[in-house]
């Protein structure tokens, strides 16, 4: 059974990275002394769950997480530098601080380094997180020791609510789009005033029609989704941050 280590210090490890094409040396003091980290660790990158779901949402949450104390966020996997820079441009994961447990030291003195040759993986990290103050362990999730590869309490959204129940998390805003629509540049606009980080769906010509008729029912861009709820196209959306303005004030 793996060991929970509330209330221990980290393994004092140097972490062997490549910054802009030079090697460079990261000790485990200079990732966390004097400062609160929020760690998480997973089997591999590129590897499905952790390219779906595990590293893009502690990245779409980095904000929530600084506004909460939360000096930084670090990804930690036994893959080495080149593999895990690559994956940070693969991800855009800026918000995140991707580090190669190349030689799995750092996940070994966790205890939480696991024979996974079945897959042909060799020695790799069983998925966990933790919050680290000043180098000391105060709260660790470690995923259930099951066959497969659970991810069941290791994710941003558990360690949120543990660090504050009651945390505001970043809108999640959507617009669909096609290229030289000014409704769409107005739509945008007002998103940016507003503070939202949005992702835009651009769509071809081709198929705009049928993706938005099967999704709204309308036949136009821009189509915008906040939070779950379709607000519509440019117009709609102004009213609805007139009426989102008159209720807060």
């Amino acid at each position: 059974m793996f060991q929970n280590r509330e209330g221990k210090r980290i393994p004092d490890v140097t972490f062997r990275v490549r910054e802009n094409n030079e090697w460079k040396s990261v000790t485990t003091d200079d990732i966390f002394k004097g400062k609160t980290v929020v760690v998480f660790s997973l089997p591999g990158a590129f590897t499905p769950t952790c390219s779906s779901t595990h590293l893009p949402r502690y990245n779409e949450l980095a904000s929530a997480f600084r506004a909460n104390g939360v000096d930084e966020i670090v990804c930690v996997s036994v893959n080495d530098t080149f593999v895990m820079n690559e994956w940070a441009k693969d991800q855009e994961s800026s918000n995140v601080r991707l580090i190669p447990d190349g030689n799995g030291e750092f996940s070994d003195g966790m205890g939480l380094l696991v024979d996974k040759s079945d897959l042909g993986f060799g020695k790799r990290s069983w998925r966990y997180s933790m919050l680290v103050k000043d180098g000391v362990v105060v709260k660790q999730f470690i995923e259930p020791e099951k066959a497969g590869d659970p991810f069941e309490v290791s994710d941003a959204d558990t360690m949120l609510a543990y660090i504050n129940p009651k945390a505001s998390k970043p809108a999640q805003v959507a617009i669909f789009t096609r290229e030289g629509c000014p409704h769409c540049a107005r739509a945008k606009s007002l998103l940016g005033d507003l503070g939202y980080d949005y992702a835009e769906i651009p769509l071809h010509h081709t198929i705009r029609s049928k993706v938005v008729g099967a999704v709204t029912g309308k036949g136009t861009v821009p189509q915008i989704f906040i939070d779950g709820s379709y607000i519509g196209g440019a117009d709609e959306l102004e009213q609805w941050a007139r009426d989102k303005t008159r209720k807060a004030a």
